[in-house]
């Protein structure tokens, strides 16, 4: 999974907008005071973060070698699973949206 699908894998399972930032594809204006995100390292050139950025500071929790591993991670933090729906359905335990 690469960011544009993780993004659209986001909207279709109802996750708001303002509960994620991902480098390039989704990066909401102004910013939300906290969010969780997905971005190229700002310190380990060729690698992706994920983390928490809260009221100003970006906190990464992981570094990944490749783009998809760090969408699944945030997939996992956002949703609770790391599997895309299959058929339009919502992951298992994951929330149903609003």
């Amino acid at each position: 999974m690469d960011r544009g699908t993780l993004h659209t894998v986001l909207r279709t399972l109802g996750v708001r907008d303002g509960h994620y930032y991902i480098e390039g594809v989704h990066e909401p204006s102004p910013l939300p005071t906290d969010f969780l995100y997905l971005r190229r390292s700002r310190t380990a050139p060729g690698m992706w973060e994920t983390g928490a950025y809260e009221r100003g500071t970006w906190e990464a929790v992981a570094q990944h070698t490749r783009e998809e591993s760090a969408c699944t991670h945030l997939l996992r933090l956002l949703t609770g699973t790391g599997n895309p729906p299959s058929g339009g359905g919502t992951p298992q335990g994951a929330p149903a949206g609003p």
